[in-house]
């Protein structure tokens, strides 16, 4: 299993995601996936869409889209597993990155195409590297309870007439809290609030910074956090 999870964008360790793709092939393959995006207006999304894909160009990946609105609204109910023309796209990859935004948006996107079963086949087999930042390691853990404070878990029964799910993949083993002590970044301040509740219930959970990356190379038990640099 082969996880790289940053707090925001590639963190402060893209070397070693660039070492974790780079086992089979020397020009890794990635693939990302901008469903928690995808309701925000077209121009802006396609803006970051290229945006993103220009970072991980940049570390050395070859990157492209992995689009799934058309299954999203012509299948808007959780499907029992990946069809073959997703597997087929996702055949060959070296990386599948979860771009961050609406994590429930995330979430209903994974299961309607199925991608969050393909997702576990991939990590159970060791076949690519599982990434993603904020949205993208939270959906990886236990639930997403309490991240309807900083993201609008309306917009899928809005967009899809389907009540969000707040049912995380379970990779993990705790809930995940991006972007704590993070004050450039906006939404610091209401996930503080979030794992303070955490901690209240007395409930564990990973606590991840901007600039933190989570990173496994072998069972999760391994796994082992990357802090941030020092500026």
């Amino acid at each position: 299993m082969r996880l790289y999870l940053s707090s925001f964008r590639l963190g402060d360790h893209s070397d070693t995601l660039l070492e974790l793709c780079s086992r089979d092939s020397s020009q890794p393959r990635a693939l990302m996936v901008s469903a928690a995006i995808d309701g925000i207006p077209a121009g802006d999304r396609d803006a970051r869409v290229g945006e993103e894909l220009d970072r991980l160009t940049g570390t050395g990946l070859a990157a492209t889209e992995l689009d799934l609105r058309e299954s999203l609204f012509r299948l808007p109910e959780p499907t029992v597993g990946p069809n073959q023309a997703l597997r087929e796209a996702v055949a060959g990859a070296d990386l599948l990155w979860l771009r961050g935004g609406n994590v429930f948006a995330l979430r209903h996107a994974l299961a309607v195409t199925g991608l969050d079963q393909l997702l576990l086949e991939v990590l159970a087999d060791d076949s690519a590297v599982v990434g993603g930042y904020s949205a993208g390691p939270c959906v990886l853990g236990t639930h997403l309870r309490g991240l309807d404070a900083c993201d609008d878990a309306t917009e899928v029964p809005r967009r899809f007439g389907v009540p969000a799910r707040f049912d995380g993949l379970g990779v993990l083993d705790r809930p995940v809290v991006p972007h704590l002590d993070s004050p450039d970044h906006f939404e610091s301040a209401v996930l503080e609030r979030v794992a303070e509740r955490h901690r209240t219930a007395g409930e564990e959970f990973i606590g991840l910074r901007d600039g933190d990356v989570l990173v496994t190379d072998g069972p999760i038990a391994t796994a082992r956090l990357l802090p941030r640099k020092a500026c």
